[in-house]
């Protein structure tokens, strides 16, 4: 394996989500085989999700979602300039897809990704390049 592939933050919540064991072993398992080979990639703004998301909804501490972010952190971390949030608003436009959609497959195309794991977008859908993947399906 040696493409490089997103998260969004959905897959990596449902990873730590014990209420959806299917979900949650498919999500864990993607996710250590992409570390493992390090192509993985998120976002600062997949990130914060992650925290927000894991604590709030999930009832995880913020320490041990500290933890996780630690481990997810050694991903490769597409980090923007204003001008990506500028071109995230031209895809927005022109793709019909949410501006915080449009920023998480703009951070997957900056990182050369072939593949954005996500719930959230049309499955199959292509963006620049980068091919939107349910990986629940």
């Amino acid at each position: 394996m040696s493409a490089l592939a997103f998260f969004d933050s959905n897959v990596l919540v449902y990873a730590d989500d014990g209420s959806s064991p299917r979900k949650q072993k498919r999500a864990t398992a993607l996710v250590a085989e992409h570390l493992r080979a390090q192509t993985a990639v998120v976002s600062l703004q997949v990130l914060q999700e992650y925290f927000v998301a894991a604590t709030r909804k999930l009832g995880l501490t913020p320490e041990a979602a500290q933890r996780k972010m630690e481990i997810l952190a050694k991903a490769r971390v597409v980090r923007f300039e204003p001008a990506d949030v500028i071109d995230a608003i031209e895809l927005h436009r022109l793709r019909r897809i949410s501006f915080w959609d449009a920023l998480i497959v703009h951070a997957a195309r900056c990182a050369g990704a072939a593949v954005l794991y996500s719930e959230d977008l049309q499955k199959g859908a292509v963006h620049g390049g980068v091919r939107v993947v349910n990986p629940f399906d």
